[in-house]
């Protein structure tokens, strides 16, 4: 992130992905006298349209700012009017809380998914700098729009990102912790932060935002850096 978060926020540097939350079973259409597999088509495609909704807002959010961006822009971005985009949210305020809060919880549970599966701890690390470079690299929008509009959201749903984010840096300083043990918990947190900010920096690296950096040298060169920034 271009800012440095106080200690009581800090955990909002870890930017977030795009959420593979779908619609409800009351999405569904199901239901008496309905055509067998009809209500689930309906549901996919209901599920398909709501994430083609946060990509193209994740995207416009980053080129115009939140304020930039109306509803009608929305339903223009992805083939449907204004209106319609209502089917699937109450208002352009809860499509940006599905985006932050969505892709702070895609961190999260990416992470754990990452540590369950780590043999040992120095491979852990290296799991979720990889896992956080392979998002910073493919969904830089998301990490322009944290950065610019997480006051945007109202509090319950900015307490629930800083809530998920925290959780998320959490797994980062125990993993250090066990591989630093001669090194107090407030470095290696600062030492977490620093890596957050030096792997979030690729939106800023890519420019044009909607477009990926060329990420066949900056992958291993963000790995490198982060591992050093952490272990040194």
């Amino acid at each position: 992130m271009a800012t440095t978060p106080s200690t009581a926020d800090a955990a909002e540097t870890a930017v977030v992905a795009l959420p593979a939350s779908t619609g409800t079973s009351a999405d569904a259409g199901t239901g008496a006298g309905a055509e067998p597999g009809l209500g689930t088509e309906r549901s996919r495609q209901k599920a398909d349209r709501r994430q083609a909704i946060l990509a193209a807002a994740a995207t416009l959010f980053a080129e115009r700012g939140y304020a930039g961006v109306t509803i009608e822009d929305l339903g223009s971005a992805v083939g449907v009017s204004g209106p319609a985009v209502y089917r699937h949210f109450p208002g352009k305020a809860a499509v940006l809380a599905a985006i932050l809060t969505g892709a702070s919880r895609s961190l999260l549970n990416g992470a754990e998914r990452v540590l369950d599966r780590a043999p040992d701890q120095a491979s852990a690390l290296r799991a979720l700098i990889a896992f956080h470079v392979e998002f910073a690299l493919g969904d830089a929008d998301v990490i322009l729009v944290q950065d610019r509009e997480l006051e945007q959201l109202d509090v319950e749903a900015r307490h629930e990102v800083r809530l998920l984010q925290r959780r998320y840096v959490e797994h980062w300083v125990d993993t250090l912790s066990r591989l630093r043990p001669d090194r107090a918990e407030t470095e290696l947190r600062f030492r977490a932060h620093a890596a957050f900010g030096l792997l979030n920096s690729t939106p800023h690296s890519a420019r044009i935002p909607g477009r990926r950096p060329a990420d066949g040298v900056v992958r291993g060169i963000l790995e490198e850096m982060a591992w050093a920034s952490l272990m040194s």
